[in-house]
């Protein structure tokens, strides 16, 4: 597998499973792909691939394969998934990759493998669980509160939690979304497509 540095903007990569909806491909054989260097990746603090966002097109071109109607969007919505439950993790993370929609997420499964690799991921939503062990959502929040470069990160929180118990461990910063579990995907769909018209608004005003 090749290593490279970071690039400069979060642009120039994606996550493995969103180079996989792009080219219409198994995340196995994307995998593979970085195996032979067909595709050049690097790897997070974290452990987490980055996909060459530069080589994927070269890759389509030598291959002629068609642009993704996903592609063929301005950008993505880069989305850091919190969660350390793996059925609510998977159910989220299951429907951004298959959605119809430039959703671009990265799974983790501890507020402390978040904060290594939010850097190098920079998202623009950050959905997180609030009762994990370790870092948990509270404190993850509050690290990334008092962080200039991530006050325009939209925040959403799922929690099984209740408010009165939210209010005991100190409240949640504000502007932050709250979910309760169990998740409704349904509201998740509405969510993105609001999240990707307003940013399609602010990087084209009227």
């Amino acid at each position: 597998m090749q290593t490279h540095h970071t690039p400069d903007t979060p642009e120039d990569y994606c996550g493995t499973t969103y180079a996989a909806k792009l080219l219409g491909l198994s995340v196995g054989t994307i995998q593979t792909l970085v195996e032979k260097n067909e595709l050049q990746a690097w790897k997070t603090q974290g452990g987490h691939r980055r996909i060459s966002m530069p080589s994927i097109r070269d890759y389509q071109k030598k291959h002629n394969m068609l642009m993704s109607p996903i592609e063929s969007r301005e950008y993505r919505l880069r989305v850091l998934l919190v969660e350390d439950d793996p059925v609510t993790r998977d159910m989220v993370r299951d429907f951004c990759n298959r959605c119809e929609m430039p959703v671009d997420c990265t799974a983790m499964s501890s507020g402390l493998e978040a904060l290594i690799d939010m850097a190098s991921i920079q998202p623009d939503v950050l959905i997180a669980d609030l009762n994990m062990p370790g870092v948990d959502g509270f404190e993850l929040l509050r690290t990334l509160k008092h962080s200039a470069q991530f006050q325009r990160m939209t925040c959403l929180v799922i929690s099984a939690l209740s408010q009165e118990e939210i209010a005991a461990k100190g409240g949640l910063p504000e502007g932050t979304i709250f979910m309760a579990k169990p998740v409704n995907m349904q509201w998740f769909n509405g969510f993105f497509t609001a999240l990707i018209a307003g940013r399609k608004f602010d990087h084209h005003p009227a």
